[in-house]
């Protein structure tokens, strides 16, 4: 495995555009992941060991982990914008180090998993960028919040306890069916309050608008508290049979 690290996909050096890329050995039309860390928002950064990494390297995948703009120096939608910027970046150079830029998988957790769910479902962040959500490959949706993230409702002056959906919710851009590649949904049983149900109601609006049952797969994370599945080999197994099953 080759660790590029520090690649800035943005006009931000010191911290804030600055992305690492995990490369298997096989360098020839691999998939990637790119992944962006939870951290409400307002914490977490690129480095974190998680066990999907490895176990994705060894079945041929390369893997992307991504800064972006935080709070309190950030305002919403800057850290959307960042994640676009990043996708976008991968999509045009991944090919220079082997990739097939047909293959690029987006996920997240927590904030993270927040921000993909806003690039898949509303068109406007890849757009700038000359990409739409049908673009990518798939989609790994990992406890983020579907409806007003509560560091935006607090941004604004709400009670970061109210349960919003507007034009900062995920679950507020899901229209007609029309293509998007299939996702992976996660959400434990002892999730944060409400995080669960958003996600049964998220899962609900999905099959209104026809998303076809098997581009959706939710995985019930019995057992666990919020992400704390994530830095698992649970997670990292679950992650490349999705990925293997729809997406190599």
């Amino acid at each position: 495995m080759e660790v590029i690290k520090n690649i800035c996909y943005g006009t931000l050096t010191e911290r804030d555009h600055l992305m690492d890329i995990y490369l298997p050995e096989n360098r020839e039309n691999f998939a990637t992941f790119v992944y962006f860390h939870g951290g409400g928002i307002t914490g977490g950064c690129k480095d974190g060991k998680y066990a999907f990494i490895q176990t994705l390297i060894d079945a041929g995948y390369a893997v992307v982990q991504a800064n972006y703009r935080l709070y309190f120096g950030a305002s919403y939608p800057d850290f959307i914008d960042d994640a676009a910027r990043c996708v976008d970046y991968v999509i045009n150079h991944i090919a220079e180090y082997g990739g097939d830029p047909k293959k690029v998988v987006v996920g997240g957790s927590s904030a993270g998993g927040y921000i993909t769910m806003m690039l898949a479902f509303d068109e406007f962040f890849l757009s700038r960028y000359g990409k739409r959500p049908n673009n990518i490959a798939g989609w790994v949706f990992d406890a983020g919040q579907p409806t007003t993230h509560f560091n935006v409702l607090k941004e604004r002056g709400i009670d970061s306890r109210a349960v919003i959906i507007d034009r900062a919710a995920p679950i507020f851009h899901i229209r007609q069916y029309s293509g998007l590649k299939p996702m992976i949904i996660f959400a434990a049983d002892n999730d944060m309050p409400g995080r669960l149900e958003q996600t049964h109601l998220m899962l609900k609006t999905l099959d209104m608008f026809g998303y076809p049952k098997e581009n959706v797969t939710f995985e019930y994370m019995e057992g666990y508290s919020h992400c704390k599945y994530t830095g698992h080999q649970i997670f990292a197994d679950k992650v490349l049979a999705f990925l293997e099953a729809k997406v190599k």
